[in-house]
């Protein structure tokens, strides 16, 4: 079993897809630094990260497929899934050898599965855009935080910096430590410290009502009785409701809020 050790980027990808057959040598599999190894392995090699080469070899796949088959390469990595370098070097690796595009031959598994994975991303996307609860502060900054399953909010800000392109935003990961802040101008990506050093909105994923809005609970509670008044009570299907609308999306919506 040969295996590749690489910086766990999706340029490491790339450049182990170069290095594969430069050195003519392919990987079972791709694995980071901290992975646990395999009892028997025939070689270990690891990937130096070189944008040069994986430069190179996204050209080389310009070529191969699609500019939506490489949407869904792109996308398919945010799903941050340990499985995603084996997957996805296998995948480039079936469509440089490959006579003709395979992007949409489901028959092979890992077409299909990578698949399955971007359709998740893509649904989480959706989520993050239909879910988005934004708070005032004082400033007059808007202010959302999501903790999303999938690393999918980057895929989310072209829709944010249309919809809301007349007020300062500043959309954020919780779970990941980074945002997206939009001063009126451009869109720029910030980065969160440890909690100990974070603000406790950062934290909480609430603004404390010393930095609200004056009228930002009078929104809230304005909010919360529009949410109340069309709920059809003869109607009411919880498991429906949980599946339109997850459990793990319910600490950041104002409506479910108390």
């Amino acid at each position: 079993m040969n295996i590749f050790l690489y910086d766990h980027t999706f340029d490491g990808v790339l450049t182990a897809v170069f290095d594969a057959y430069n050195r003519h040598t392919f990987p079972d599999e791709m694995l980071t630094e901290g992975d646990s190894l395999p009892l028997f392995h025939d070689e270990l090699y690891t990937v130096i990260t070189d944008e040069e080469k994986a430069a190179r070899v996204w050209r080389g796949l310009q070529k191969k497929v699609s500019a939506s088959a490489l949407g869904c390469l792109t996308q398919s990595w945010l799903s941050e899934l340990p499985e995603m370098g084996t997957l996805l070097f296998r995948y480039i690796r079936k469509a440089f050898d490959s006579p003709r595009s395979i992007e949409t031959d489901f028959a092979d598994p890992d077409v299909l599965r990578l698949a399955q994975i971007w359709k998740k991303v893509d649904w989480e996307r959706t989520r993050l855009m239909q879910f988005a609860r934004f708070q005032k502060a004082a400033d007059g900054t808007f202010f959302a935080p999501f903790e999303p399953q999938y690393n999918a909010l980057p895929l989310t800000i072209h829709h944010f910096r249309d919809r809301f392109a007349d007020q300062p935003w500043l959309i954020c990961d919780l779970k990941r430590r980074y945002g997206f802040y939009y001063d009126l101008h451009e869109v720029t990506t910030v980065y969160f410290d440890d909690k100990d050093s974070r603000p406790a909105h950062l934290i909480s994923g609430m603004i404390d009502e010393s930095l609200m809005d004056a009228d930002e609970k009078l929104f809230q509670q304005l909010w919360k009785t529009y949410f109340k008044a069309i709920c059809i009570k003869e109607r009411l299907n919880p498991k429906k409701h949980r599946q339109d609308m997850p459990v793990r999306y319910w600490k950041y919506l104002t409506e479910k809020q108390r």
